[in-house]
């Protein structure tokens, strides 16, 4: 057999990307286009993205204050300096790095300071949903808080306070319910009736929590706080409708500092099926009265809502009743409880104090011989009175208040805008060394004198100062007269992290072993 050999044709070198003795050009003239052309598309897309991010990191610069700093007024008034942030988040994000990761706080107004001077106390920025002007000196909070024709108390969360609840309305409306308030939760008559009603619950919840040897305080404060709130608003005695509405307002009150994002899954959706729940339970109740009435005997802030009449002699509605009722409870309850719970903590760690605290009460408990303290005891208690001024500072419960504006303003030169919020940093005005010498030292002595003017402001101010702020005071007063004179304890965990939100705390609640003196 026989093979053939069969030649091959000499290669060409055609391929693209290969050159050959016949071609030797081709390569040179192919790669420079190419690299060329590679360059000129990442340059591109890197300009593309460096542009995208530049949009992105000013949008709401762009979108809020450039066209208001356009728009000067006569007096050439501009924004106040600041940073909006990212589109729809605006600053949240550095908000909660400084209060919920780095749990530093004060250090957010802070890094405004030095990045912007102190100026008059205004930031422009975008938080909770919304373009704001930060006050954060005692002048400007003056301003917001006392100019009530230019700023009114819009809250972010307005579905879960209540359209027609004290906190909201504006007017006779305000007027009319906020007086009927304060004589029932606020003056000196009805507060002696209080600090007689609240004292049984307190000083049996003292005596479980000593056999029960180690408790969480801020648990079990919120327990006996709830229960004396559901006795005097509305005669719930404890059992399951109380414990059904504990739970349902632990929900809703987490949606106070939650982002406005209203559907399932998000705290705020929760918060008001929490807040329908709870209305339920005391719109039943509401019928019942009605429909039966209610004996002298079991009169309470529910009752007496349904009794307030305006001029005309009109009754409240029904859900004016109800938003009111849910309102003053979301008002007191967790506050109430966070302040004694701050209470068993400094005075742990501040032994002194509570020395001072029992030479003062002392004397009281022996001539009382057993009996309950009156409210006419507690004001004779001033170095009590100290203490408790100095517990409600360093708590900082309410960090920042709410206004927004309903027109242009003016003041000292910086415009804050018609539609805007401003947020009257409070907590600042408390943690700031220029108004309390030694801020974060736990001083009763320091309220000898009074503080500076505009620096205090725990309870907020104008008429919108805390209605039931004497009833707060009152009810730390009378845990403060039953601890001193009847109880020890230690913390369970002296150096606990803190946490700042919703509310500051430390991370454990204040655990602390307790037992009888």
């Amino acid at each position: 057999m026989q093979y053939t050999e069969v030649k091959r044709p000499p290669r060409t070198g055609r391929r693209t990307g290969q050159a050959t003795p016949g071609n030797p050009v081709e390569k040179s003239r192919s790669c420079p286009e190419e690299n060329l052309l590679s360059g000129l598309h990442a340059a591109f897309v890197a300009v593309v993205v460096s542009f995208a991010g530049w949009l992105l990191w000013w949008w709401n610069e762009l979108w809020y204050a450039v066209p208001h700093n356009r728009r000067q007024t006569d007096g050439g008034a501009k924004l106040p300096p600041g940073y909006m942030g990212l589109p729809f988040f605006g600053e949240m994000m550095t908000f909660l790095w400084y209060f919920k990761i780095l749990r530093r706080p004060d250090d957010y107004i802070n890094s405004k300071r030095r990045k912007y001077g102190d100026g008059v106390g205004l930031y422009r920025t975008h938080l909770f949903g919304s373009p704001a002007i930060i006050a954060c000196t005692p002048s400007a909070n003056k301003f917001v808080l006392q100019t009530e024709s230019s700023f009114l108390l819009v809250w972010p969360s307005l579905e879960i306070v209540g359209a027609t609840s004290l906190v909201a309305v504006e007017g006779a409306s305000h007027t009319r319910v906020r007086n009927f308030v304060v004589r029932a939760i606020n003056q000196p008559d009805s507060l002696r009736k209080i600090a007689l009603m609240v004292q049984p619950r307190v000083i049996a919840a003292l005596d479980l929590w000593s056999q029960k040897g180690r408790v969480t305080v801020f648990n079990e404060a919120k327990k006996v706080t709830f229960e004396n709130i559901g006795k005097y608003f509305a005669s719930f005695e404890p059992g399951p409708v109380l414990d059904t509405l504990d739970e349902l307002f632990k929900g809703l009150l987490d949606g106070f500092r939650a982002y406005p994002l209203n559907f399932p899954g998000t705290t705020m959706h929760r918060a008001l099926q929490c807040r329908e729940k709870a209305m339920a339970i005391f719109r039943e109740e509401l019928e019942k009265r009605k429909k039966f009435g209610v004996g002298k005997d079991k009169f309470d802030l529910m009752e007496g809502l349904m009794e307030v009449k305006d001029e005309e002699g009109k009754q409240l509605s029904d859900i004016e009743v109800l938003d009111n009722i849910v309102s003053l409870i979301v008002a007191g309850y967790v506050s109430t409880s966070l302040a004694i719970m701050w209470a068993f903590y400094y005075l742990a760690k501040f032994p002194h104090v509570l020395d001072k605290l029992r030479e003062e009460h002392m004397p009281i408990a022996k001539k009382r011989n057993g009996d309950l303290i009156t409210y006419e005891d507690i004001a004779s208690c001033k170095y009590t009175s100290r203490v408790v001024e100095e517990i409600i500072r360093l708590a900082n419960i309410a960090a920042f208040f709410f206004r927004t504006a309903n027109k242009d303003v003016e003041y000292k030169g910086y415009k804050i805008p018609k539609g805007w919020k401003v947020i009257c940093w409070v907590r600042y005005l408390h943690t700031n060394p220029d108004n309390f010498e030694d801020p974060m030292c736990f001083n009763p002595d320091r309220w000898n004198e009074a503080a500076k003017p505009g620096s205090y402001l725990v309870f907020g101010g104008g008429s919108r100062i805390c209605a039931g702020n004497m009833l707060a005071r009152l009810q730390v007063s009378v845990f403060l007269h039953h601890l001193a004179v009847g109880y020890r304890w230690e913390l369970v965990n002296r150096d606990a992290g803190m946490t700042y939100l919703s509310h500051p705390k430390p991370n454990d609640g204040v655990e602390i072993d307790i037992s009888k003196i």
